[in-house]
């Protein structure tokens, strides 16, 4: 049994602008749990005990979160990374810390404990998970023979491809390896070098199941409607009389879910929540806590920040609506293109397919919309945005615009 292991989230997840222009990127919601939350349950289900986390962007936020661990079962200690040169330096930083075998997990990926048991089959190897997915042009390709790494090509194949999953088995050796590694082209450290200097060594175990690389905003509402499914009814709020609940529930403390509203489960809905009254949460809504869901609102399949509310006659459907954001009377998200076709999005500067037919929008923190404003399927909007009354919005706007 393996009882140590690392989670790499010293990075800053700039693909994920804006999610990540105020808040580390671990910390994000899938289901009602931080992305690195559900990390640390599956790998104590498999006997993990001591966790070490690297942590530099918005390393506090972090620690203030997860504190030593205690109230997951696990015990937690964190690692500073004052600089990111790669991910091979990001590795490195755990050298003098960690004695024996260990699971490493990029801090962005989805595991489960199924998975993490099928990488430690062979107790004396290291190892790395793959898996195939359609287009692999985004990530490097693995190449392996006999179940043993072969190579790692660099990014840029297209069509239907087995790549690196993120989930890793090391010991002492991979130290070693990355100690021989000269930088990259781009400057960095990479992982990937080290572990090509080290093939003959690294077991290759292909992941089982769904796989997610939450790599762009829209990928968590992906992942979203995928692991909501796994919540169960667990009631600590109010829930007024003449309320319709259909499919199950999470509801927080200090909830209320006022009388006429009507809600299709899976909801996760987190403390300090006012729901109603004649509200209507469809399946995939995820609140992270502190939201205001008014009269004759609508919240299909979508993630509210803690702090950001729909108050009064608004329809948000497959968007993330970051912190402390207020939507105006009226104000509706769409979803869908009139042609029903995917909807495209300009993100850092290119025009991206985002592979959904339904998708709203991604709204940053602090972002206040007027009345009766519409905003366009496949808009992103950066924090502190100002969109005026009736403005009708599209594309994407850099923090701190003002749109009338």
């Amino acid at each position: 049994m393996i009882e140590n292991a690392l989670i790499l989230a010293a990075g800053k997840g700039t693909r994920m602008w804006p999610l990540t222009e105020n808040n580390p990127k671990p910390l994000l919601p899938i289901g009602g749990l931080s992305i690195i939350e559900r990390q640390i349950y599956e790998l104590k289900k498999v006997g993990v005990k001591n966790i070490f986390i690297l942590i530099g962007y918005k390393m506090k936020d972090i620690s203030d979160k997860l504190e030593n661990g205690g109230k997951y079962g696990v015990n937690i200690d964190y690692i500073t990374q004052e600089e990111q040169k790669g991910t091979g330096h990001a590795v490195a930083q755990a050298k003098n810390v960690i004695e024996e075998r260990f699971y490493c997990i990029n801090g962005d990926m989805i595991i489960n404990a199924e998975n993490l048991t099928k990488l430690n089959h062979d107790k004396n190897n290291l190892a790395m998970m793959v898996t195939e997915v359609e287009d692999c042009s985004n990530f490097g390709v693995v190449e392996s023979q006999n179940d043993y790494l072969v190579s790692i090509i660099e990014k840029g194949a297209k069509g239907k491809g087995i790549i690196n999953a993120g989930s890793y088995i090391f010991d002492k050796r991979i130290f070693s390896a990355i100690d021989n590694i000269k930088k990259s082209i781009r400057g960095e450290y990479e992982l990937t070098d080290a572990l090509q200097s080290i093939s003959d060594k690294i077991k290759i175990v292909n992941h089982a199941g769904f796989w997610k690389d939450i790599g762009s905003p829209w990928d968590l509402i992906t992942a979203n409607e995928i692991y909501i499914k796994d919540i169960s009814n667990n009631i600590q709020g109010i829930i007024e009389d003449n309320v319709t609940i259909k499919g199950d529930l999470h509801l927080g403390e200090n909830s209320i879910i006022k009388s006429g509203t009507y809600i299709e489960g899976p909801v996760w809905i987190g403390e300090n929540c006012t729901i109603g009254p004649n509200a209507y949460l469809r399946i995939g809504t995820v609140l992270c806590g502190d939201n205001k869901i008014g009269a004759s609102s609508e919240i299909k399949n979508s993630i509210l920040m803690k702090g950001a509310k729909a108050p009064h006659h608004n329809y948000v459907g497959d968007s993330i609506i970051g912190k402390n954001s207020n939507l105006g009377s009226g104000t509706k998200i769409a979803n869908l293109r009139l042609d029903k076709n995917t909807i495209n999005v300009v993100h850092q500067g290119k025009k991206i397919d985002s592979g959904r037919r339904k998708f709203g929008a991604i709204i940053g923190d602090n972002v206040n919309t007027g009345i009766n404003s519409t905003i366009n399927a496949g808009t992103i909007l950066g924090s502190y945005v100002r969109i005026g009354p009736n403005a009708s919005v599209s594309g994407t706007y850099e923090s701190q615009s003002t749109i009338i």
